[in-house]
């Protein structure tokens, strides 16, 4: 279904949070909605992956990274994993790389920027919490919207 976080916002202002504009989109798709699955993790990708393995249909992935510019927390195999396995996109308080190739697949991510350098995997990070960065909470079970205008988050499912 077609929509714009403007008119969105306009509909439903009283109860939405709107998420600081400090994030590029870098995915094929730059429209992208569902229901909110977090992950909290420091320069280490695993709980990513695992998520990414899982069945997101109608769900994007909000990552809390610390908003760490020294490494990526996701490439194009972990994007093409989430895309294969249904999930609409990937919010990341963090960096990303192969951003070419993950702007050719149909699917959204948006992060602060990108980093050749990957993470280390040391199996760490929590799943399903409830994260903050850019001026916003990020619930699980909550909605989020996002386009070329930016971030909406929402407690309910607005369209």
């Amino acid at each position: 279904m077609p929509f714009n976080t403007n008119d969105l916002y306009d509909a439903h202002l009283e109860n939405i949070q709107v998420a600081a504009p400090i994030f590029k989109n870098f995915g094929g798709r730059k429209k992208f909605y569902g229901e909110i699955c977090t992950v909290k993790a420091f320069e280490d990708n695993t709980c990513i992956k695992e998520a990414f393995e899982e069945d997101g249909t109608g769900k994007v992935l909000v990552v809390d990274g610390a908003g760490s510019l020294r490494c990526a927390m996701m490439g194009d195999q972990v994007a093409a994993l989430g895309k294969k396995h249904g999930w609409e996109g990937i919010i990341i308080f963090g960096c990303i790389r192969d951003s070419v190739d993950v702007g050719k697949l149909d699917f959204g991510a948006k992060a602060l920027a990108t980093m050749p350098r990957k993470t280390v995997k040391r199996q760490q990070g929590i799943r399903d919490i409830t994260v903050h960065f850019a001026d916003a909470h990020f619930t699980p079970g909550h909605y989020v919207y996002s386009d070329e205008d930016g971030i909406l988050i929402s407690d309910k499912a607005l369209i």
